[in-house]
């Protein structure tokens, strides 16, 4: 259990890396109908339920603090208002997005103790994220920033599981989460250690 914890927080440059929001989580979802913002923000509340943390109406730093932005073309990013003073570089940003052929990135921002400050998620809408169901995405982005996953943690399992035809978050992560949200537990790590100690707060089903 203790490698495939320390897998989730080791990047491909084979540093670990770990952090978690230090703050309630607000959300802001641009570019969706009502009905899909309703989906979205019913499934963050859920995954930080999960995690024991809190969600809030404002940040009093930075009024929402989770935005995430939906278009379908990265193109379209340029022309949110703001969005350059929120996100330095967009357009070299843009740029890199459109030629890895990307439908999604997401961009962290942290406080002086390491913890998750805000997070920014870009998602554009090509055909694979266009099939999927509202709930099945939204859910697979709420447990992607719920913490500072590793850059290859989920190549090659996905956070989600299908339990006839409806999208779930793995036990094994879901465990991890609230592993993580221990208050005893730091808001952000560096040494592979970390995952012992999240290892060591999930309980082994019998």
């Amino acid at each position: 259990m203790i490698s495939e914890v320390e897998h989730l927080f080791t990047r491909a440059d084979g540093t670990y890396v770990f952090a978690r929001w230090g703050r309630p989580i607000v959300p802001v979802v641009f570019g969706v109908d009502d009905a899909t913002l309703s989906v979205f923000k019913g499934a963050i509340e859920a995954v930080v339920t999960l995690a024991d943390h809190k969600m809030a109406e404002t940040d009093p730093e930075l009024g929402a603090n989770l935005m995430m932005f939906f278009c379908r073309d990265w193109s379209e990013l340029g022309e949110v208002p703001h969005l350059d003073q929120l996100v330095p570089d967009l357009q070299p940003l843009i740029a890199k997005l459109k030629k890895a052929d990307a439908n999604q990135y997401r961009i962290f921002r942290f406080d002086e103790a390491g913890a998750i400050r805000a997070a920014f998620v870009f998602l554009r809408m090509d055909e694979h994220l266009s099939a999927m169901p509202a709930d099945t995405l939204a859910l697979g982005q709420a447990v992607q920033t719920i913490l500072l996953w590793s850059d290859k943690a989920f190549d090659d399992m996905p956070p989600l599981a299908l339990i006839e035809d409806k999208a779930v978050l793995r036990p094994e992560i879901a465990d991890v989460v609230r592993a993580a949200y221990d208050p005893v537990m730091p808001v952000a790590a560096q040494d592979p250690s970390h995952a012992l100690r999240v290892s060591a707060r999930i309980t082994p089903v019998s």
